[in-house]
């Protein structure tokens, strides 16, 4: 396997999980937590509760784009806010993620792995390249294979 591949490969794996990941802790919120415990939630951190619903739906929609590799550069960066505002909501229960209501650690490395799928973009494991989009190959934008 070439160098590009293996890049191409660790940049598939690395996005499909990050969706994985969103598209799960938004089924969290709308099953487990609910819409409507997750507004109070949101306004208990004075945040407007409306925010929540369009938390989740980020959550869904980006993580399904991120798993399918469909324009993952904007996706990856649009969904870094509510990866901050993660970190920032959990930033005063301490640093692991197993303290009491969630540390910051999990939601802060979230953040810099949603960063590095963003700057890695589509690659040529992705939907974007199967229908013949430009992808980033091993550093040099390539047409996508036929």
């Amino acid at each position: 396997m070439t160098e590009s591949r293996r890049i191409d490969l660790a940049a598939a794996l690395l996005r499909t999980g990050l969706g994985v990941m969103f598209i799960a802790h938004a089924l969290l919120k709308y099953y487990v937590f609910t819409p409507a415990g997750t507004v109070q939630f949101f306004e208990s951190l004075g945040l407007p509760g409306p925010l929540a619903y369009a938390t989740i739906a980020a959550e869904l929609v980006g993580g399904a784009m991120l798993v399918v590799g469909a324009y993952t550069r904007m996706v990856a960066f649009a969904l870094v806010p509510v990866l901050l505002g993660s970190t920032w909501a959990h930033a005063g229960n301490g640093w692991l993620f197993t303290a009491a209501n969630g540390g910051w650690e999990y939601p802060a490395f979230l953040t810099l792995a949603g960063v590095v799928v963003g700057l890695l973009g589509d690659g040529r494991y992705s939907i974007a390249a199967r229908l013949g989009r430009a992808h980033n190959d091993g550093g040099r934008l390539q047409r996508a294979a036929s």
